[in-house]
Parts: C-alpha cells; sequence; structure tokens
C-alpha cells in the first residue's frame, strides 16, 4: 500500500529535532521512529499513531479513530487516525506518539 508522500512530510516536520529520529517502512506505510521506538506514520492517507495501552481506550473514544488492525487483530495501544482528524489536529496526534516513544527505553 502506498502513503501519502504529503502528509509524510508533515509528519517529519513536526517530529524535526526530536533525538534519534528515523523512519522505516512498516506496515504497508511508512513509521516514524523515536530512539527506536515507532511513534507514528502514514499508512495511506491516515495516520497511525502508537499512543500506548494507557491511553489507548481514551484515543478510540475521540472522533476519526479506530483501533489498527494490520494484522486482522487489534494491536493494543496503537490507532488508525482518519484523515479528516489528521486534517483538523495533526500536531496533537504526532505529539502523542512522539511522548509515548519517549517514554520507552532507547532500542
Amino acid at each position: 500500500m502506498a502513503y501519502s508522500e504529503t502528509l509524510a512530510e508533515k509528519v517529519r516536520k513536526l517530529l524535526q529535532g526530536n533525538e534519534g529520529l528515523s523512519e522505516k517502512q512498516m506496515f504497508g506505510g511508512l513509521a516514524f521512529m523515536l530512539n527506536g521506538n515507532m511513534a507514528c506514520g502514514v499508512v495511506g492517507e491516515e495516520l497511525m499513531v502508537r499512543v500506548g495501552p494507557d491511553d489507548y481506550q481514551t484515543a478510540l473514544a475521540e472522533r476519526y479513530t479506530r483501533p489498527m488492525d494490520y494484522t486482522g487483530r487489534p494491536l493494543k495501544g496503537m490507532v488508525y487516525v482518519e484523515e479528516d482528524a489528521v486534517a483538523e489536529d495533526l500536531d496533537n496526534w504526532v505529539s502523542r506518539g512522539a511522548v509515548f516513544a519517549g517514554s520507552l527505553p532507547p532500542k
């Protein structure tokens, strides 16, 4: 599956300056890693965000989100954020992913 280069560039700019930033092809899209831990990514026109287990239910209760189920089973702690929410609140979602990834020990 291809991913939106435009959205990837916006995410890249938001994460610029974070320590240990790298990119990796994952889940049919592009994942943004901080010190080896996935923070968020772009799949198609959507954002995937690693919010972690503690924020998972809160994130799912928000509009335009759904469980990330790339394998057919939901990956707890990860959500897809639909295009409408990305357009409205990209900075917030990228920040949430970066905060969670930053809370993990480097790989």
